[in-house]
């Protein structure tokens, strides 16, 4: 499940692009099927690394102009050089993050004049019904510090010196879901309702259907669960 897009993305050969927060894998796997480039996907959670260099086996070609690799590391305190990244995506990661504002300085360093940054993080009204709706939601160890406004985490951006250029929802069909999960969160393991919405949104992601498409299409403005931000590195 791909939220950041790269069809909004410039690719050449021999670039290199960060996943920061890469979680398991998902969009470093996406950058890395689509195209030839070096990807490097960093994240604090030494159990989800492991598990994205494990996944990345199946998705490994033999194709010596490009490459993914990953490491444990803090996002406020990134191992890298000056300028030394064409591209960085963060999905779903900053709301995680109590100063979120070192990461998004660490973001600015490493990514070279001219570069790409694809920012992730929960659309505010579905986030907000998740918080009212379960306050073990909101205590869940490792999970939301705060609810995101997309004008001031845009605001936030362009004053590090980026430049704005796109928005776009994602996930409509996923609110309900995290809506349901909060309603029944003490027994939301064994709750059938549940089980079959999850069951409807693997049969969504493995059928791509047009039913679907066109249904999340005119939802996303409403009840997007995510909203993604794309920037240009203006200034060093």
């Amino acid at each position: 499940m791909q939220t950041i897009q790269y069809k909004n993305f410039i690719f050449t050969p021999n670039q290199k692009l960060l996943d920061v927060g890469c979680g398991q894998g998902r969009h470093s796997f996406g950058a890395y099927m689509h195209t030839d480039i070096e990807v490097v996907g960093v994240d604090m959670g030494f159990q989800d690394v492991l598990k994205a260099k494990q996944n990345f086996n199946q998705f490994k070609e033999k194709n010596d102009s490009k490459s993914c690799n990953f490491f444990v590391t803090n996002a406020k305190n990134l191992p890298f050089k000056n300028n030394e990244f064409d591209h960085v995506v963060c999905s779903e990661v900053l709301e995680h993050i109590i100063d979120y504002e070192s990461a998004l300085k660490e973001i600015k360093r490493v990514l070279k004049p001219g570069g790409t940054f694809a920012l992730s993080v929960p659309k505010y009204f579905p986030e907000w019904i998740c918080w009212k709706l379960s306050k073990e939601y909101q205590n869940e160890p490792g999970g939301h510090v705060r609810i995101f406004k997309y004008k001031k985490l845009k605001e936030d951006v362009k004053s590090l010196g980026f430049e704005f250029k796109k928005r776009h929802w994602a996930h409509a069909l996923h609110s309900p879901y995290w809506w349901m999960q909060c309603l029944f969160w003490n027994t939301k393991e064994k709750s059938f309702l549940i089980k079959s919405y999850h069951s409807f949104l693997v049969w969504d992601m493995t059928k791509n259907p047009l039913i679907t498409k066109i249904l999340e299409y005119f939802l996303q403005p409403f009840i997007g669960k995510s909203v993604v931000m794309y920037f240009e590195n203006k200034e060093n």
